[in-house]
């Protein structure tokens, strides 16, 4: 048998196949705890086992250690590649989800228009309005505290914020008519506090 293995004997080596493939098999079972990598390793050793016929010892009996060496090292090797694979996968950037950037498009759309609707109303005031609306509303001064920054009675400053307050919310409607951008008319001069400089 060894002779003819040697000499690369097909029907020999399907003799030897069907004679010792079971107890491949089983001992790759044992290293690897796995029978699919069980069943891989069999065909591996088995074509390790052809490619390295001419070293099998010309005497001797059974082929059967030769064989189970071979598949020791095959799944040492089969081991070793897939600790590799397994290495080479970890290091790939992970996947991040892509997010959904729709509705912050849309969002800055949206923004960018009322924004043009803002300087357009803004425009459309008169320059002591708008010192008014930028001390009482965007400052967060009081009616006295702005009357005395622009050195001007306290009636004023009332009477320019309420027609700047006016002239914004007319301003502030969308151009369909559908009413203003959003919420109700002093949405448009919420106050926003700023710190003491």
């Amino acid at each position: 048998m060894r002779k003819r293995i040697r000499a690369g004997d097909h029907d020999a080596f399907g003799e030897l196949f069907d004679a010792y493939a079971r107890s491949v098999y089983n001992h790759a079972f044992r290293l690897t705890g796995e029978w699919a990598v069980a069943e891989d390793v069999v065909s591996l050793t088995f074509l390790d086992a052809w490619r390295l016929r001419e070293k099998a010892d010309p005497e001797g009996g059974s082929l059967r250690p030769w064989l189970l060496g071979i598949a020791t090292n095959v799944t040492r090797n089969t081991r070793r590649a897939a600790r590799r694979h397994a290495a080479a996968i970890a290091r790939l950037p992970r996947d991040e989800p892509v997010r959904d950037f729709a509705d912050e498009v849309a969002g800055r759309v949206d923004d960018a228009a009322q924004l043009a609707l803002v300087r357009t109303a803004l425009a459309e005031l008169r320059r002591a309005e708008r010192e008014v609306l930028a001390l009482c509303v965007w400052a967060g001064l009081d009616y006295q505290a702005a009357a005395q920054a622009l050195g001007v009675p306290v009636g004023t400053v009332r009477s320019r914020l309420s027609r700047a307050r006016t002239k914004l919310a007319k301003h502030m409607e969308l151009p369909d008519g559908r009413g203003q951008m959003r919420g109700d008319r002093t949405t448009a001069v919420r106050p926003i506090q700023e710190g003491n400089l």
